[in-house]
């Protein structure tokens, strides 16, 4: 607007000098002002006013900002003569449009100046987002009920805010007088000293540092200025040969001046950070004080480090890779590294190793600020106290401890992420993953695939588009010799992601002959890779015992005594690790804005996909993940096993006598009750059935029926838990029933003490023979005919087996006998002739009878081996006593009256009736005893076991994973992460948008 307006006014200008020819004089325009002139004709000269050049006080500090002011230059004006001409009219339009172009240019420059000192103003305020609870919140609604418009309309206009700025020719003229303020032995240099010492007044103390600061900055920028010139004047040519000595020793002289200016700068930084630290830490533990009774809100890095958490437990299975942004620490070997965090970390946290390898997996460390310095894993509830030694030590102890277990055998080396959060005041806020150092060799005691496993857990970090790469190099090595640097530089090969560490510079500059060497490193000239920014540090001497305030101090002092610096080879602000924190921390979070969105509309994109899957297949079940489904299969056991109490004692009885006498009926047959049989006297049957069963009872009775019991209870368990319940009966429980039962079975252990206990009770009950009562002998009766005839049963199915089928089964099935079946039935008639002969006979042939069988059966052409002979007659015999055993039973049916007597006057004997009651009757205590240790201890112990158990499994996240698979199993805990994820990635944009 301004320049068509002076074109227009020009246009007026030139047309009256055209009108004004053949007049002698100056024109009008000659007689303005030289600022009206330089207005309307710019291109005019003027040799006798030239504007002197815009200065201003206002500057933006910062400890990364070394370059001068700007001056503005505004251009020469020129002016000429035209020929003279009275012309008032003219003088008059060029009046007004001065006047009007005063006015506008004061409004608009005042305005610009306003506003750019109260932004910049603003600009040093600091940030007091985080305690945003202190002021009530009536405060920050102070908008809703002000009309802040109307105000912005009070304020004075454009000329009243002009009068506010300073004096330029004035901060002109102050400017001057700095170099000799902090010249040697000065009264500045006394004031830097004494506000190194510190003031008693807290208020004198905090506005003499802001004023240092303020000329400090002006003086580094004035020195950096001259240093440049007196170097471009040192260039200039072969004409300045005469003065090239005084002008270096001018040159070394400014360079030892800026650096330590730039020092003492530095270290006013630090001590205002430190006193902000204290304060903030201060106002974090008001909170003891009752100041702030609401809970703490998680911090911004607690909220995305839970993110990252999720994240690496959780396996996509839609493509859904983790980009979201972390600083992954890569180096070679003994490089420094844990060094480098730990001074990052403000402690010494990781446990150390000379030349060993002593980071075996990936560690995630989420650094927050905090009014104390502690830290804690995010499994753990324990806090460990970093300003103590012995907290610090069982730290590392433990760091080491979760490393060991989390490599699996036959490996050096494990790709599962130990977290860990660090808080302390002060600390720079963001989350780095500390890897394992990359190695050239595999030496004796690791795995043949370290190398391998090493690069590609590294590989894998740093292939996330979004993930910083710190990159550490050892300085007190040859170059030469990095591995990491060519990984680096595969995986981010514009840099664009990189920061580049070199370590152990207090090494290199004793031992590297050039010093020019660590100069092309940090310039980016000597590797391949390429990086953001390229920082020197020193992480202490080597002493695995010196403290974290130590190696600071050790740092900067090598700094400030460097000749790095002091050549100009390394910057300031390339130096320290407080200054690789802070230009770390910006670049994870500068990331984290640019990234975390998208994330986050992947995951939600993933979201949708998984729930559309899961009412496509399971449309009527509901979303249960694993840990859901495991809690709801632990209901339904523990509903099972209070089942098993309720089982009736009746049910419990009838199973374990049955069960008892199917274990110990063969032993009674053929131990006790056949024997006995042999002699046809009652008294010696008697004896010999007592002998037999007390031997049985010390010796093998109770132990079978623990057994017994023991066996009963785990089918009865099982019983309950694989019944399937009709349609609420779900298969995917199956496996984990399955587990849970056999572990706690084999958990359980019978009480010792029930054996002797019941050996007594058992030997009370066989050694009573009193039958009381006619029921009771029916009762003995039917279970010695069930007995028998069951045994008949059994060895009329032998026999068939060994003499092959009858002839009516080969007529009607057309089946046939082998040839070992022949002789075995040829044997059996034999032996049944001989029976028939003598009914009487003993269990046992005689060796002569024997003999006489074989002779029989060659004499008809069938040879026999005399042991077929006698296995074939221990069936025979055995089915021809069962069947006498039957028919005496029945014969006793009505011996009642008899027994009564005592079989006297009678030649009925019925005593292995009576030993059948004494079984019977032992039958019945021995399951009444087991029935009621079964419903008063056992069942409860087992219960216990299987709470125990399931409380094992619920803590086992691998035993879980194992036992409750499938698709349905493996869609659900996908469809729960991924809600998860995108629930806290929503709520960290939300808290990230709001410290905006």
């Amino acid at each position: 607007m301004w320049r068509a307006r002076a074109a227009a006014v020009c246009v007026v200008c030139q047309s009256l000098a055209n009108s004004s020819y053949g007049v002698k004089g100056k024109s009008p325009l000659q007689k303005l002002h030289l600022v009206s002139r330089s207005i309307h004709h710019p291109h005019y000269t003027s040799s006798k006013f030239q504007r002197p050049p815009l200065r201003t006080s206002i500057q933006q500090f910062s400890s990364l900002n070394r370059l001068p002011l700007r001056k503005t230059k505004l251009l020469s004006v020129k002016y000429g003569y035209l020929s003279h001409r009275n012309f008032w009219v003219a003088r008059l339009a060029s009046r007004l449009l001065k006047l009007r172009y005063l006015v506008l240019g004061s409004a608009v420059g005042g305005g610009y100046t306003a506003k750019k000192t109260y932004d910049q103003w603003k600009e040093m305020l600091p940030d007091l987002s985080d305690y945003k609870w202190i002021v009530p919140d009536f405060i920050w609604e102070l908008d809703e009920h002000i009309d802040f418009e109307k105000l912005s309309k009070a304020l004075p206009d454009a000329e009243d805010l002009a009068k506010l700025l300073p004096d330029f020719d004035k901060i002109g003229e102050s400017l001057s007088s700095l170099k000799g303020f902090f010249s040697p032995g000065s009264q500045g240099e006394t004031a830097f000293r004494a506000t190194d010492q510190g003031y008693e007044n807290d208020k004198q103390y905090k506005k003499g540092l802001l004023g240092e600061l303020i000329l400090l900055q002006q003086q580094i920028q004035q020195h950096e200025e001259e240093a440049r010139r007196a170097a471009g004047q040192y260039n200039t040519g072969s004409s300045q040969q005469k003065r090239k000595v005084s002008d270096k020793e001018k040159i070394d002289q400014l360079q030892e001046e800026l650096l330590h200016t730039q020092l003492k700068y530095q270290r006013i930084l630090e001590r205002l950070e430190k006193e902000n630290k204290e304060l903030r830490k201060l106002v974090l533990q008001k909170d003891d004080k009752g100041i702030h009774q609401r809970k703490l809100k998680k911090s911004l890095i607690d909220m995305y480090s839970e993110v990252l958490d999720i994240l690496s437990d959780y396996d996509a299975s839609y493509n859904t890779q983790d980009h979201l942004p972390r600083v992954v620490v890569v180096g070679d070997q003994s490089a420094g590294k844990t060094s480098v965090l730990e001074m990052i970390a403000q402690a010494r946290i990781f446990p150390r190793g000379s030349g060993e390898m002593m980071t075996r997996s990936p560690v995630k460390v989420t650094l927050s600020e905090g009014p104390h310095h502690v830290a804690l894993f995010k499994d753990s509830s324990r806090e460990f106290d970093l300003t103590k030694e012995e907290d610090l030590a069982a730290l590392r102890n433990e760091i080491e401890i979760r490393m060991r277990k989390s490599v699996k055998e036959g490996c050096t080396v494990s790709a599962e992420t130990i977290s860990l959060n660090v808080k302390g005041p002060g600390l720079q806020r963001m989350v780095l993953v500390d890897l394992p150092g990359v190695i050239s060799t595999v030496t004796s005691g690791m795995a043949p695939d370290t190398k391998d496993t090493i690069f590609s857990i590294s590989k894998a970090y740093m292939q996330n588009p979004n993930a910083i790469i710190l990159c550490i190099q050892d300085g007190s090595v040859d170059a030469e010799r990095s591995i990491v640097t060519d990984l680096v530089s595969q995986m981010d090969p514009h840099g664009k992601r990189t920061i580049f560490v070199l370590t152990k510079v207090d090494l290199a500059e004793k031992n590297v002959a050039s010093p020019n060497r660590i100069q092309q490193i940090i310039e980016g000239k000597l590797f391949p890779m390429k990086a953001l920014g390229y920082f020197a540090v020193v992480t202490g001497k080597g002493n695995s015992s010196e403290s974290i305030e130590s190696i600071k101090d050790y740092e900067e002092e090598f700094f400030q005594n460097s000749k790095l610096l002091k050549t100009c080879m390394l910057k300031a602000h390339q130096v320290t690790t407080r200054n690789l924190s802070l230009a770390v921390s910006d670049c994870f979070w500068k990331m984290v804005r640019e990234s975390v969105e998208q994330q986050a509309d992947a995951f939600k994109a993933t979201r949708f996909n998984l729930e559309t899957e899961w009412k496509n297949n399971y449309p009527r079940l509901r979303e249960l993940d694993r840990n859901e489904l495991f809690e709801k299969a632990k209901n339904e056991i523990l509903d099972e096993v209070i089942s098993l109490s309720q089982v009736t004692p009746k049910h419990w009885e009838e199973i374990l006598q049955k069960t008892l006498w199917e274990r110990v009926s063969t032993h009674v047959i053929e131990n006790i009750y056949l024997p006995a049989a042999q002699t046809t006297n009652s008294g010696t049957f008697n004896t010999t059935v007592d002998i037999k069963l007390k031997q049985w009872t010390d010796k093998q009775l109770p132990n079978k029926a623990v057994e017994v019991a023991w066996e009963t209870l785990q089918e009865e368990f099982s019983h309950f838990m694989t019944e399937k319940k009709g349609k609420e009966h779900d298969d995917i429980f199956d496996k984990l029933k399955q587990a849970v039962k056999e572990e706690s079975i084999k958990r359980h252990k019978w009480n010792e003490r029930a054996e002797d206990s019941l050996r007594v009770i058992q030997h009370n009950a066989l050694e009573d023979r009193s039958i009381s009562d006619k029921q009771q002998w029916d009762a003995a009766i039917h279970f010695m005919e069930d007995t028998l005839q069951s045994r008949l049963k059994d060895t009329e199915s032998v026999i068939e087996d060994m003499v092959g089928p009858d002839w009516k089964k080969r007529w009607l099935y057309w089946v046939g006998r082998t040839k070992e079946q022949t002789i075995r039935n040829e044997t059996k008639n034999e032996l049944e002739k001989m029976i028939k002969c003598n009914e009487d006979h003993a269990a046992y042939l005689a060796n002569d009878e024997v003999t006489t069988v074989r002779k029989n059966l060659e004499a008809k052409g069938v040879a026999v081996d005399p042991c077929l002979i006698k296995d074939t007659w221990h069936q025979v015999y055995r089915r021809h006593f069962l069947r006498t055993a039957l028919s005496h039973c029945n014969l006793c049916r009505r011996g009642f009256y008899y027994y009564q007597r005592h079989f006297v006057d009678s030649e009925l004997e019925c005593n292995d009736v009576v030993l059948f009651w004494r079984i019977q009757r032992m039958l019945a205590i021995t399951a009444n005893t087991l029935r009621q240790q079964l419903t008063n201890t056992e069942v409860r112990r087992l219960e216990k076991n299987v709470k125990e158990v399931l409380e094992d499994f619920a803590e086992d996240s691998d035993k879980k994973v194992k036992l409750l698979t499938g698709k349905r199993v493996q869609l659900a805990e996908d469809l729960k992460k991924v809600r998860e994820i995108q629930e806290k990635l929503e709520a960290f944009i939300e808290a990230l948008h709001q410290e905006k």
